[in-house]
């Protein structure tokens, strides 16, 4: 299936002239943008990476993917949005996430125009439609919408393919990105980085941005030990566990429990 693909994605890109054009793929490390790289790369399209980083991103996925292009032979730019997030997001009500890919879509335009890039590709797969509406009201094919609010044509290889499917093709594929054994905010196993855990609708502290970070890297390393997914909201600090049994609930409970006494002291104060 994944050669299938790889042709398919070579006719596309002869028909839409995409082989005379510069592509940056929004990366961020996971499966679905991972596999959307090495289609474009195997495919022979002149594709470089650009990932988005903040103080609070994981770094292991982070060296993973890093490690990724570099076999690859990709050109990899990596663009530290800390202070744009912190703007953006400081005082406004979450989800945060809404906030941050706003600050990734106007720095990625703003890149690719700057270094000459003339196509923006994501790794978003069937699943994700919902979330680019704007680009899915393109009446021509969705794998390339020219939306003018965009300002730049955006290639999304994998729009055609379901998450499960992308799963498939991942592994035929040999691609297995650094595991955070996060809960995930979506049905799919969808991993990301902690700030996504700041609860929902609540009023966003930047206290709130280390709290996510320190309480969830320590139960990802939780998670990780025993192979199952979890992650704790903030600032309410409460756990989302799949797969977890009385024992390990238990050790996470204590591992909450800490962050929840520092609280209480940092409150007395």
């Amino acid at each position: 299936m994944l050669s299938e693909i790889i042709k398919e994605i070579k006719q596309f890109a002869k028909n839409t002239g995409l082989y005379e054009k510069k592509i940056l793929l929004m990366f961020s490390g996971g499966k679905d943008s991972s596999l959307a790289l090495y289609i474009m790369k195997k495919a022979g399209l002149d594709v470089s990476a650009l990932t988005f980083f903040h103080r609070w991103s994981w770094r292991e996925p982070m060296l993973w993917a890093m490690d990724f292009t570099k076999k690859l032979g990709v050109e990899h730019y990596l663009v530290d949005i800390t202070e744009g997030l912190l703007k953006n997001s400081i005082g406004k009500k979450g989800p945060i996430c809404i906030h941050c890919k706003k600050v990734m879509m106007r720095n990625a335009y703003w890149f690719a125009k700057i270094n000459g890039f003339e196509v923006l590709a994501k790794g978003d797969n069937a699943n994700d439609k919902i979330i680019g509406a704007l680009l899915d009201q393109w009446n021509g094919d969705i794998r390339l919408s020219e939306i003018p609010r965009i300002g730049i044509p955006i290639f999304r290889p994998l729009i055609r393919y379901t998450a499960e499917e992308v799963e498939k093709l991942a592994e035929e594929a040999g691609i297995k990105p650094y595991r955070m054994y996060e809960y995930g905010r979506r049905r799919q196993w969808r991993e990301g980085c902690p700030l996504q855990y700041i609860d929902r609708f609540e009023i966003i502290k930047p206290e709130y941005f280390d709290l996510a970070y320190e309480v969830n890297y320590k139960i990802s390393k939780l998670a990780r030990k025993y192979k199952v997914r979890m992650s704790v909201r903030v600032p309410s600090l409460d756990l989302m566990c799949h797969g977890c049994n009385e024992k390990i609930l238990k050790e996470a409970e204590e591992i909450i429990r800490r962050f929840k006494n520092v609280a209480t002291r940092k409150n007395k104060k």
